[in-house]
């Protein structure tokens, strides 16, 4: 019997499980290594859950799986065992989120990478590759922490409420009229943000957070409190790692 033939009893036997990978290092290998529908899972920050991470476009979007003791729930599917969820993931699911974007799994990215030595390494690498100015460097915009959906804004002269396209990369936050539109309508660059979080002012409105300018609040939120939640979280994240 080779390693191909074995059956494997637990999520911890899959071949494409990366037991010491969190999300920064997973967005690391999948956006530095792989292309769209690359994925892995991983151990997720929440106790009793697991992580499907996948790449998709310029981000890497993040999917729960939950293990309740006698079997694993990830999206509307229950499955009994590892063998029947990795049977699931062989079938190249198309997956919906809250941003209301589809993604596809893939391309299973293998634990074959010596871990965690050389985690560290490609972390760093990948950063370092976005200063160095190397025109061999194709991936331009690469970054960690990067997002992208629909979120609904108000206007700041006219009052109304339009949803548009955001791209959260790097330090910059971008948004556009359409999906798929190459031109954004504004970039709003993150070092000059002081402040995000979520905003129960709006009596009418849900889910509402807001990022502060000097010179500007922008109010906007997601189709749920879970992802206007997580704008928020990786907005802070990006505005505290500026600051050390």
């Amino acid at each position: 019997m080779t390693s191909r033939d074995i059956v494997p009893n637990k999520i911890e036997d899959l071949s494409f499980f990366h037991p010491n990978c969190d999300r920064h290092t997973a967005e690391c290998l999948l956006l530095q290594n792989g292309v769209d529908g690359t994925f892995l899972i991983r151990n997720s920050s929440k106790q009793g859950e697991y992580a499907v991470s996948v790449r998709w476009g310029e981000s890497v979007k993040n999917y729960a799986i939950t293990w309740t003791g006698s079997m694993y729930l990830f999206g509307h599917g229950e499955y009994k065992t590892a063998a029947d969820l990795e049977y699931h993931f062989k079938n190249n699911p198309l997956l919906g989120g809250d941003s209301g974007q589809t993604v596809m799994l893939q391309n299973p990215y293998p634990k074959k990478i010596k871990e965690p030595d050389l985690y560290d390494g490609i972390s760093v690498h990948a950063e370092r590759r976005l200063s160095t100015g190397d025109d061999n460097d194709k991936r331009t915009d690469f970054s960690i922490n990067s997002k992208d959906g629909f979120l609904t804004k108000i206007g700041a002269i006219f009052k109304t409420w339009k949803t548009r396209w955001f791209v959260l990369q790097k330090n910059e936050l971008k948004y556009y009229k359409s999906k798929g539109d190459k031109v954004p309508l504004r970039v709003l660059d993150l070092n000059e943000c002081t402040g995000c979080e979520m905003d129960n002012s709006f009596k009418d409105r849900a889910n509402i957070f807001r990022i502060q300018f000097p010179w500007r609040t922008f109010y906007m939120f997601a189709s749920t409190t879970q992802e206007s939640e997580e704008w928020v979280r990786l907005i802070q994240w990006k505005l505290k790692s500026r600051q050390d």
